[in-house]
């Protein structure tokens, strides 16, 4: 385990590029770190707060409290069966390094997970997902350790209850686990995920008729630099908002005043509202509020324009679910941890 610092400043550990101090501030290296640090003054004493790649996270506030960075490190192969293989990942690995890896060995069914920020502990936690795919559809298991008594649990796939953006880490268990390792479960056999519109429009473009797993994972890297702001540059977290779900009435309604509206049907019978349509269609495209911006090219992602707050990234989230709210009536909610 590192050195307990103190009064650590946490602008280049979040994306948004935020700055914000820490009172306490350590590195978990290992599992065995982390239950060494259960025991010292300062852990049982603080507020605590976990940070992977720090890139689903707004401060809006020093925090007044311990910030553990989970650093854990390690890939493994721990299982393979007819089709399938099971990896092992450490919670502090790179995601994208990851998907990457997994691709070099020829393991599929990341690929259109391709450069989404943050770290692989962070992946069931939120049920990352992107163009056609969600982690729920390749997890078999988590380890993570109670941050009460450093007691070791797994996790099976049924346990997470996993849902859109969500699962059981990030309510029931808020707060109460660290999660150390990820388990996935991926495909010997190529299982091009190809459903979402612009991938075959980029792989057309590419010139490829039988993409593999690289091929897939380069057309979403490309799709995603068209559009998306790189955090180095300008500080983000990627999609600020969810998706709303909203019934079908609402749906129809909506559809008869709007018949550009962009949504898709769920199994449940209600429509996902793409919410960057909606904040797009509200004009807000471009918009600035204190440094902060709504991104030009893509509605669904506020940026660090000018050295912003956390509190102008903040009031600016509020002023575009007001202006969403009045003009469909729907309510946008932030996928975004505020602190």
């Amino acid at each position: 385990m590192s050195l307990i610092r103190q009064h650590v400043n946490l602008q280049s550990l979040n994306t948004f590029g935020i700055e914000a101090f820490c009172e306490h501030f350590v590195e978990i290296h290992s599992v065995q770190d982390f239950q060494h640090l259960l025991q010292e003054p300062i852990y049982r004493n603080s507020a605590k707060l976990i940070l992977g790649g720090g890139s689903n996270v707004l401060f809006t506030q020093d925090f007044k409290g311990l910030v553990i960075k989970n650093v854990m490190k390690g890939i493994e192969i721990v299982g393979e069966e007819e089709g399938h293989v099971l990896v092992k990942a450490s919670a502090g690995e790179v995601w994208h390094d990851f998907v990457l890896w997994c691709i070099e060995h020829q393991l599929n069914g990341l690929e259109n997970l391709s450069l989404i920020p943050g770290c692989v502990g962070a992946s069931p936690m939120q049920n990352i997902g992107a163009y056609g795919v969600e982690i729920k559809d390749v997890f078999e298991r988590l380890e993570a350790c109670s941050m009460e008594n450093g007691e070791m649990r797994v996790f099976h796939k049924a346990d997470c209850d996993f849902g859109y953006r969500e699962s059981v880490f990030k309510h029931v268990y808020k707060n109460k686990f660290l999660i150390c390792s990820v388990t996935f479960r991926l495909s010997k056999k190529p299982l091009p995920n190809t459903s979402y519109g612009a991938i075959l429009t980029e792989l057309d473009k590419l010139g490829i008729q039988s993409p593999s797993a690289k091929d897939v994972s380069e057309a979403v890297m490309r799709i995603r630099r068209s559009k998306l702001p790189d955090p180095k540059v300008m500080g983000n977290a990627g999609s600020f908002f969810k998706n709303p779900e909203v019934p079908s009435e609402k749906y129809i309604q909506l559809k008869e005043t709007h018949p550009n509206l962009v949504a898709y049907a769920l199994a449940n019978g209600h429509y996902k509202l793409a919410a960057g349509w909606l904040i797009e269609h509200c004009g807000l495209k471009g918009f600035e509020h204190k440094g902060a911006a709504v991104h030009q090219l893509q509605a669904l992602v506020l940026v660090n324009k000018q050295q912003a707050r956390g509190n102008d990234v903040l009031e600016l989230s509020s002023m575009v679910m007001k202006k969403v709210f009045d003009t469909f009536g729907v309510q946008l909610e932030r996928e975004v941890n505020i602190v």
